[in-house]
C-alpha cells in the first residue's frame, strides 16, 4: 500500500506543468489563450478533489500532446517509471535476504528464547463452560427419610362377618367375611417373636378378620392386643419373620404451628399404598369433640394441612427427621373444607398404647352413669332449675352396681362441678374423670336436683371391682 500511495503521489507531480518559464513557457502561453478562450462564456469549474485535479493535468496533457511535445513527456515517464522500478526492486531483494539470512542469526534464537519463558494467556470473552459431573444425593433428605419410614407402615383390611340374604329377606347359606373398610398403620416394636402395630379403633372396630400388608406386598393375618374408643386407639400384633423395619415416637410437645410434617399411609385403600402428603402444623392442641362407640369425647389433637382421605386412618404424622409425632385419625370433610385434617399427639399414642400392651384395656375410673348434655335436653325436662344455669350434665341412668348409685345419684339430676372444677358437658366429665383422677379418689359432686344444689361425695372404683 506504501508504494501504491507514493506511486500516486508522484505520477501527480511530474504530470503538472512546470511553474517557471522554459523553452517552452510560450506555448504553453499560447496553449493558456487557447483554454481561456474555449472557456470564454462557460463558468469556471471548480477543484474540490484530487481526481478533479489528475483530469485537469490529463486535459493539459492532451494539449500539450498536440501541440507535439511528446518527446519531453516520454522522457519524463520514463524516468519516473525507472525510479518506481528501482524501489520496488529494492524492497522485493530486501525481503529475500531477511528471510534467507535472518533465521540462521542469533537474533531468532533470542527472541525464541524470550517467547518461551512467557506464559500463554487465553482470554475468554464468553460464558465459560463447566466440567460436568455426577452429584451423589443428599443422604439426609426427605425423600430418605420418607423411604425408611415407608417401610414401617403397613395396610390393614378389615373383615366382618356377613350373612346373605335372599330376595324374602331369608338367611341363606353359612355367613362369609366381606371386607369392609380399610386403613393404615405402624409398627412401632419388635419383642418375643410379634410385631405390634398401633393404628385407629375405628380402623378395626368389629371385625371378625384383620389382614395386614407389608412393605413388600406380604400379606398375614393379625390378632387385636387391645383397644380404646375414646382415644381411638388400638394395638395389634402379627408374626415377626416378615418384618424389616420398626418406627420410633417423637416428642409431639415440641411441635410449632409452621413446623414441616409428612403424612404416610393408605388412602382408598392398597392400590395407592404408602402415599405421601406434605404439610405443616395448623395447631397443637386443639380441643375437638369427637362422637365414638364409648360416648363423645373431647380429643385434643394436632391439626395439619397435609392432605388426610379415607384410608389414611392409623397411618403416620412424621416429622422431617422421621419420628412419629402423631397418628392420623380424622379430616373435616365439609363441602368446600380443605386443609383440616387432625393426628392424635405421640405423647398421648405413647402410653395408652403402653397400657393396651401391658393390660389389653384402659384401666379408668368408672362412674356408672348414662349422660346427655344439659343444652341438647328439652327445657321441658330441666325441672326447677334456677335460670342462671344452663350448662351441664344430666344423669339419664344409673348402673345400679356403680360408685354413681353408692353415692346417691338419681336420674334427672344435673351434675355442675367437679371438686370444685364446672362441668359443661358430658365430654368434659368424661376428660376429668380420666385425666385429673384415678380409681380410689374421692370427689365431690355438686349437682341440682329439683332445683336445689347438694354435694354428693364419690369414691371412685374401675367396672371390675364396681360390685
Amino acid at each position: 500500500m506504501e508504494n501504491k500511495a507514493q506511486f500516486e503521489q508522484e505520477n501527480s507531480v511530474d504530470l503538472s506543468l512546470p511553474a517557471n518559464t522554459s523553452e517552452y513557457a510560450p506555448e504553453v502561453e499560447a496553449e493558456r489563450k487557447v483554454t481561456s478562450d474555449t472557456a470564454k462564456g462557460e463558468e469556471e469549474p471548480k477543484v474540490t478533489n484530487d481526481a478533479t485535479k489528475v483530469e485537469a493535468e490529463n486535459s493539459n496533457f492532451k494539449v500539450e500532446e498536440k501541440r507535439g511535445k511528446e518527446p519531453a513527456r516520454n522522457n519524463r515517464m520514463k524516468k519516473n517509471i525507472k525510479g518506481f522500478a528501482s524501489t520496488l526492486a529494492a524492497g522485493v531483494i530486501g525481503s529475500v535476504l531477511t528471510l534467507t539470512i535472518l533465521p540462521h542469526t542469533d537474533y531468532v534464537k533470542n527472541f525464541q528464547s524470550q517467547a518461551d519463558d512467557q506464559p500463554v494467556q487465553i482470554q475468554q470473552t464468553g460464558p465459560q463452560a463447566k466440567p460436568v459431573s455426577a452429584q451423589a444425593g443428599n443422604t439426609n433428605s426427605i425423600a430418605n427419610t420418607v423411604e425408611r419410614v415407608s417401610k414401617a407402615i403397613v395396610g390393614i383390611e378389615n373383615y366382618q362377618q356377613q350373612q346373605s340374604v335372599d330376595f324374602f329377606g331369608n338367611t341363606t347359606g353359612p355367613s362369609q367375611n366381606v371386607e369392609q373398610g380399610s386403613g393404615s398403620g405402624v409398627i412401632f416394636e419388635k419383642k418375643n417373636g410379634h410385631a405390634y402395630i398401633v393404628t385407629n379403633n375405628h380402623v378395626v372396630e368389629g371385625a371378625s378378620k384383620l389382614e395386614v400388608s407389608l412393605y413388600d406386598g406380604t400379606k398375614t393375618q393379625a390378632t387385636v392386643v387391645g383397644t380404646d374408643a375414646l382415644t381411638d386407639l388400638a394395638v395389634l400384633k402379627i408374626d415377626e419373620k416378615n418384618v424389616n423395619a420398626t418406627a420410633e415416637f417423637g416428642d409431639s410437645a415440641t411441635l410449632r404451628p409452621g413446623d414441616q410434617v409428612y403424612a404416610i399411609g393408605n388412602p382408598l385403600g392398597s392400590e395407592l399404598s404408602r402415599t405421601v402428603t406434605q404439610g405443616i402444623v395448623s395447631a397443637t392442641n386443639r380441643s375437638i369433640s369427637v362422637p365414638t362407640s364409648a360416648g363423645n369425647w373431647e380429643t385434643t389433637v394436632i391439626q395439619t394441612d397435609a392432605a388426610i382421605n379415607p384410608g389414611n386412618s392409623g397411618g403416620a404424622l412424621i416429622n422431617p427427621e422421621g419420628q412419629i409425632v402423631g397418628i392420623n385419625s380424622m379430616k373435616i370433610s365439609e363441602s368446600g373444607v380443605e386443609g383440616l385434617g387432625f393426628a392424635i399427639p405421640s405423647n398421648d399414642v405413647i402410653p395408652i398404647v403402653n397400657q393396651l400392651i401391658k393390660n389389653g384395656k384402659i384401666e379408668r375410673p368408672y362412674l356408672g352413669i348414662g349422660l346427655a348434655d344439659l343444652n341438647e335436653v328439652p327445657q321441658i325436662y330441666w325441672g326447677d332449675l334456677p335460670k342462671d344455669v344452663t350448662k351441664g350434665v344430666i344423669v339419664m341412668n344409673i348402673d345400679p352396681n356403680s360408685a354413681a348409685a353408692r353415692a346417691g345419684f338419681q336420674p334427672k339430676d344435673v351434675i355442675v362441678s367437679m371438686n370444685g372444677e364446672k362441668i359443661s358437658s358430658s365430654a368434659e366429665l368424661r376428660k376429668y374423670l380420666y385425666t385429673k383422677v384415678k380409681s380410689g379418689d374421692d370427689i365431690k359432686c355438686e349437682i341440682y336436683r329439683d332445683g336445689k344444689l347438694k354435694t354428693l361425695t364419690v369414691k371412685l372404683t374401675n367396672k371390675r371391682t364396681a360390685d
